[in-house]
C-alpha cells in the first residue's frame, strides 16, 4: 500500500490540495498522495445506509463505508485501478493453504489483533460471524453465499437457535485452534476468497452480538469505530485506539473523525460538495443535472471531477414467462427497435457510460468490451431488423406489452420513454407502469407477480457482488437462482448448460481458470436475446480538493474509503 498511497518521490513533495492529474485523473491514478493525520471526513449520502451489521449490508457504498470499522481475513487492495480488484490478506497473515483437491481452506490469524475494547480476535470470532448469516429469520437483507456453500445439508438455524453450549454448530467451519480457522467445501470453489473478503465474513464476537440490534453498533475491527447512528440521519464515526496499523495494509486511518449525513435534497448536497462544505458524496451515483452542467463548464471544478466505470450495467430484461417474450424473434424485435444513442441520453448522455454491447462489464475477469452481437454500439435503432424480427415471431402488426421501472429512478424512467417511442415506431405498443422503488423485491423481484402485471420488459441495473463472472452473472441467469420473492433472475432463464458452466468455473484452479466460462456465458445469454444492455455505467463524480490518497477502486467503482484524508 506504500506505493499506491504515498506516490513517488516528487509527487509526495507536491503542495497538499494539488490535483496535477486533472479532469477524471482519480479514475485510474492516485490524486493527491498524503500520510497528514486529522480533520473531519465528511461524507454525504442521498441513500440512507441499508445496515451497519456486516452480516445484512448489501448496498455497495455501506461495503465502502465499512472499509472504516470492519475487517476480514482477506479484502481488496487499497490501490487505483485494476490493481484494486485483487485481493491480500487482511487479518489473515497469509493466503489460505488448500488441501482436499481445493476444497478444504486453512487460514491463519494474524498475531496482535483486536477488537474495538481490545480483546484479540479469535477464530472462534470468525465462525460465529458467519454463523451469524445462516440466521436469516433475524438477520436478513445480506448476501447468502456462505449459507449455499457451507450448509451442505445439515440446515444450520444460525447461532441464536444452535443447541451448541457454545453457539459452535456449524460443521463445515473448524476451529482448532484460537489463531486457526478451516472451512470445509462439497466441491472446490476458485472464487471462495472472493466470499471471505465480503463484510459477512467479518467476525463479530458472541459476547457483544444484540441481533437484529446489532446493526446500530457493531464492534469495530478497523481504524474507526461508530460512535454514533440513527436511522435516516446519518451516524459518527472516531478513532478505534485499539487498532493497529502494523497489522493493516489496506487502510490509513488519517482523519480524526469521519461523518455520514443523509440528505433528502441531492441538489443541495451537490450545491454543498461544490462549495467545499463537504467532501463527498459517498452514495457514489454521481451529481445531478444540475451540478454536471456546472462542472463540465467550470475548468477548476472540472479538475476534481473524475467520470469512472462504476461497474454497474443498465439494462432492459425480458421475462420468458411473460408472451410474447417466450418467443427469441420477439425479443429481438425490442433490441432492434431500441434507439441506444438516445437511451444513453436518456440517463445523461456520454457522461452516465458508454453504449452498452453486452451483459459482463469491463474489469470483470471474462469480459469483453467489444462483444455486440446486436450492434447496439453503433447507437442507431435497426427498425427493418424489427420489423423482420416481428414478422418471423407471429406478429407482424406488433404486441402490446408492459415496462416496469423504479419510480424513485428518473434516469430509468426516461430510459422507458426512450424505449416506448423507438417500440411504437415499429407497432409495439409499451404502456410505463412506474412502481414504488422501495418495493422492488416484491414487485419485479416476484416472478409471480411479473406475470400477473404483464411486466414483458424490466428495467434494473446491476453491479458484481464480488469482482467475478459469478458475482455479476450467477443472480442473473443461473437457474438456481430464481427465487419466489427478492429475485433477480427476471428473464427466468434455467438453462442446464448455462448452469454447467458456472459449476465448471467454481471448480476452475483460479480465478483467471475460470474467466473463460464467464466469457461463454456472456455470448450464450447474449445469443438468446434476454437482455437489452443500455450502458457500461459511468459515473460523473466531484470530490473536495481538499482530499489526499483519492482514487476509484475498480473493485467498487468508487473512491476508496480507507485511505482518504483531509488538508487543511
Amino acid at each position: 500500500m506504500t506505493a499506491a498511497c504515498g506516490g513517488g518521490k516528487d509527487e509526495g513533495k507536491k503542495s497538499e490540495g494539488a490535483n496535477d492529474k486533472g479532469y477524471s485523473g482519480a479514475s485510474t491514478a492516485l490524486v493527491n498522495a498524503s500520510d497528514k493525520k486529522g480533520g473531519e471526513l465528511k461524507l454525504w449520502s442521498p441513500q440512507d445506509v441499508d445496515y451497519l451489521d456486516p452480516a445484512r449490508a448489501y448496498y455497495g457504498f455501506v461495503w465502502n463505508l465499512q472499509r472504516l470499522y470492519i475487517r476480514q481475513l482477506f479484502a481488496y487492495d487499497s490501490k487505483p485501478g485494476a490493481a484494486g480488484t485483487k485481493l491480500v490478506p487482511d487479518l489473515a497473515e497469509a493466503a489460505p493453504v488448500l488441501s482436499n483437491d481445493g476444497k478444504t481452506y486453512t487460514v491463519k490469524i494474524k498475531d496482535g489483533v483486536k477488537f474495538e475494547d481490545g480483546t484479540p480476535i479469535t477464530s472462534k470470532d470468525f465462525k460465529y460471524g458467519i454463523e451469524r448469516v445462516f440466521a436469516q429469520d433475524v438477520l436478513s437483507g445480506g448476501p447468502t453465499y456462505l449459507v449455499d456453500l457451507l450448509d451442505q445439508g445439515q440446515k444450520y438455524p444460525g447461532p441464536y437457535k444452535d443447541t451448541d453450549p457454545n453457539k459452535m454448530g456449524l460443521k463445515s467451519v473448524q476451529t482448532p485452534d484460537d489463531k486457526t480457522i478451516v472451512f470445509n467445501l462439497a466441491s472446490a470453489n476458485s472464487d471462495f476468497n472472493y466470499l471471505l473478503a465480503m463484510p459477512s465474513s467479518s467476525p463479530v464476537p458472541a459476547a457483544k452480538d444484540q441481533g437484529a440490534g446489532y446493526t446500530n453498533k457493531p464492534v469495530s475491527t478497523g481504524p474507526y469505530k461508530v460512535e454514533s447512528f440513527t436511522a435516516g440521519k446519518g451516524a459518527t464515526f472516531v478513532r478505534n485506539e485499539n487498532w493497529d496499523p502494523k497489522t493493516d495494509t489496506i487502510r490509513k486511518g488519517l482523519p480524526d473523525k469521519v461523518s455520514f449525513t443523509v440528505t433528502t435534497n441531492p441538489d443541495d448536497m451537490d450545491q454543498r460538495l461544490l462549495s467545499g462544505d463537504i467532501d463527498l458524496a459517498v452514495d457514489g451515483t454521481g451529481v445531478q443535472q444540475a451540478a454536471k452542467n456546472k462542472i463540465l463548464k467550470d475548468t477548476n471544478l472540472k479538475k476534481n471531477a473524475d467520470n469512472p466505470f462504476t461497474g454497474y450495467i443498465r439494462y432492459f430484461a425480458f421475462p420468458q414467462t411473460v408472451a410474447p417474450f417466450e418467443n427469441i424473434e420477439c425479443r429481438k424485435a425490442v433490441i432492434y427497435a431500441a434507439d441506444p444513442k438516445s437511451l444513453q441520453n436518456a440517463r445523461g448522455g456520454p457522461t452516465s457510460g458508454d453504449l452498452g454491447a453486452n451483459m459482463l462489464p469491463p474489469g470483470i475477469p471474462g469480459s469483453d468490451k467489444a462483444y455486440d452481437p446486436w450492434g447496439l454500439t453503433a447507437g442507431k435503432p435497426q427498425e427493418q431488423k424489427a420489423k423482420d424480427a416481428l414478422k418471423a415471431c407471429g406478429k407482424p402488426d406488433g404486441f402490446e406489452t408492459t415496462i416496469a421501472v423504479r419510480n424513485n429512478r428518473a434516469p430509468e424512467v426516461k430510459t422507458a420513454e426512450s424505449l416506448q417511442a423507438s417500440l411504437a415506431k415499429v407497432g409495439i405498443k409499451a404502456t410505463i407502469d412506474q412502481y414504488d422503488g422501495k418495493l422492488s423485491s416484491s414487485t419485479i423481484g416476484s416472478p409471480e407477480n411479473v406475470k400477473k402485471k404483464n411486466y414483458g420488459i424490466i428495467v434494473m441495473g446491476w453491479g458484481a457482488d464480488y469482482n467475478s463472472g459469478s458475482g455479476f452473472l450467477q443472480p442473473l441467469v443461473d437457474g438456481s437462482f430464481i427465487l419466489p420473492n427478492g429475485n433477480n433472475n427476471y428473464t427466468m432463464l434455467d438453462d442446464p448448460e448455462v448452469n454447467g458452466l458456472f459449476d465448471k468455473a467454481a471448480n476452475a484452479a483460479t480465478p483467471d481458470a475460470a474467466a473463460p466460462f464467464y466469457t461463454d456465458i456472456n455470448k450464450k445469454i447474449m445469443e438468446k436475446a434476454l437482455y437489452l444492455p443500455i450502458n457500461f455505467d459511468k459515473a460523473l463524480i466531484y470530490h473536495n480538493p481538499r482530499l489526499t490518497n483519492v482514487y476509484f477502486n475498480d473493485s467498487m467503482g468508487r473512491i476508496d474509503l480507507a485511505v482518504l484524508g483531509v488538508a487543511k
